[in-house]
């Protein structure tokens, strides 16, 4: 018997190096394996195959969480053709998929506003709760952003994955009451 089609999320950051590799790994533990959901992770400006960096893993570990086997990826059709929802990181994920994958722009929202609002709108699954919030239209205002640690030392690493926690932890609740 063929186990049933699962729900892709996928995280989309710029390099696929920590961001969206972190918030990935985190909704992965907090949905677990065997769930609705599967999640994946890309980037929108990527060297392909390259391992997360150090201060990731540092990151990561902070958790309790690792992947010895991520390598980047470039966010492509095939992720907006699988998945119902890509959530990105700042304003210039979303510029970018309007240049190069416009079809991705009603499934792409900012995580920062997908984890506020997608509790307030209906659906019983999240495809329709992402067609609800109209993201292809959505003015990206400046609270939504997730600053982008990779300049940084592993304080700034540390302190996006606090962030991310919290609003994963968010998230998978709202996902919980869903079906895929």
């Amino acid at each position: 018997m063929t186990a049933p089609a699962r729900t892709r999320i996928t995280m989309v950051c710029t390099g696929n190096a920590a961001r969206s590799v972190m918030a990935a790994l985190l909704l992965r533990d907090r949905l677990g394996d065997e769930g609705p959901f599967e999640v994946g992770s890309a980037g929108t400006l990527v060297v392909p195959g390259q391992p997360m960096s150090v201060r990731t893993r540092n990151a990561l570990a902070r958790h309790g969480l690792e992947d010895p086997h991520h390598r980047s990826r470039q966010v492509s059709t095939t992720d907006v053709d699988e998945s119902t929802a890509l959530l990105v990181m700042e304003p210039s994920h979303v510029q970018w998929m309007r240049r190069r994958l416009p079809e991705a722009l009603p499934i792409a929202g900012m995580l920062r506003k997908v984890v506020r609002d997608l509790p307030s709108v209906s659906g019983s699954t999240l495809g329709q709760r992402i067609a609800a919030l109209d993201l292809a239209n959505h003015e990206i205002e400046p609270w939504e952003e997730l600053v982008d640690p990779g300049a940084g030392q592993q304080a700034a690493f540390d302190t996006c994955i606090d962030d991310l926690a919290d609003l994963i932890d968010e998230l998978a609740a709202a996902l919980r009451g869903l079906e895929g």
